[in-house]
């Protein structure tokens, strides 16, 4: 199994090339399913499943389940379950990355600025979200680096995710750095080492919604950092390394 994923894998690069030139067809969508077939097949998916998470996918007779950016699929006789990715053998398409891709990105968005600390330039060429966790020893490591993000043109804009849950010391940072007078300043102070003033806690904060956003979009460790087309790049890069990753997946998705 692994030879033949990896045998895919190599396939879809030279694929890509062999039709890069080719008009790439539009994937069929089938009808609908009725509204009562639909609620039957809900009772077999999870507790908590909406009429509106099950829709047609590109394959007639398959449906997609999807909640938040986990996609899953099953048949419409409600016989066969597959959780996987499914592929358009054509163009070696992702099609169940593309859902999550544009999924994540309609979370984010939902998401006004004035939640986030930014750190930024003045005319920045990339903007970046980050969810971070203040102790997390590759999110310092991340931040140390602002000054040369900023100067390759990279605007960072921070949501927390603190790695160990609710009511842990490092909730509790997060949450003392957003009730800070001046957030950015209480934030590189954090990520350094420095103290932070547990005391300074405010019913205000977004710390709980922002790691409750980071679970729905999958995030399971930090830094995990989303370009502003909804692309997840998972883990620290030095910062030239993560602009070229950037360019790269901006380019692939031309």
């Amino acid at each position: 199994m692994l030879r033949f994923l990896a045998a895919f894998t190599l396939g879809l690069c030279t694929a890509a090339a062999v039709h890069a030139s080719t008009p790439e067809p539009a994937h069929p969508v089938p009808e609908p399913l009725a509204a009562d077939a639909r609620v039957a097949l809900l009772k077999l998916l999870p507790a908590g499943a909406k009429l509106e998470d099950l829709q047609p996918s590109p394959v007639a007779g398959l449906y997609q389940f999807m909640q938040g950016t986990e996609i899953s699929y099953m048949t419409a006789d409600g016989k066969y379950f597959l959780d996987g990715n499914l592929y358009d053998m054509d163009t070696r398409e992702n099609l169940s990355e593309d859902l999550r891709t544009h999924a994540r990105l309609a979370l984010i968005n939902s998401v006004p600025e004035s939640q986030m600390v930014i750190f930024g330039p003045k005319n920045p060429q990339y903007t970046i979200t980050v969810f971070t966790d203040v102790d997390c020893g590759y999110c310092r490591q991340l931040h140390s680096e602002m000054a040369e993000l900023n100067r390759l043109g990279v605007r960072v804009r921070y949501m927390f995710f603190p790695r160990t849950g609710p009511n842990t010391e490092s909730w509790k940072k997060a949450e003392a750095v957003w009730c800070s007078a001046d957030r950015n300043e209480a934030f590189t102070r954090a990520k350094a080492g420095a103290t932070v003033d547990l005391t300074k806690i405010c019913d205000a904060n977004p710390v709980a919604r922002e790691y409750a956003l980071g679970q729905s979009i999958g995030v399971h460790g930090t830094p995990a950092i989303l370009t502003e087309r909804g692309d997840y790049i998972s883990g620290y890069m030095p910062p030239r390394e993560l602009v070229q990753q950037i360019k790269d997946l901006q380019l692939a998705k031309r």
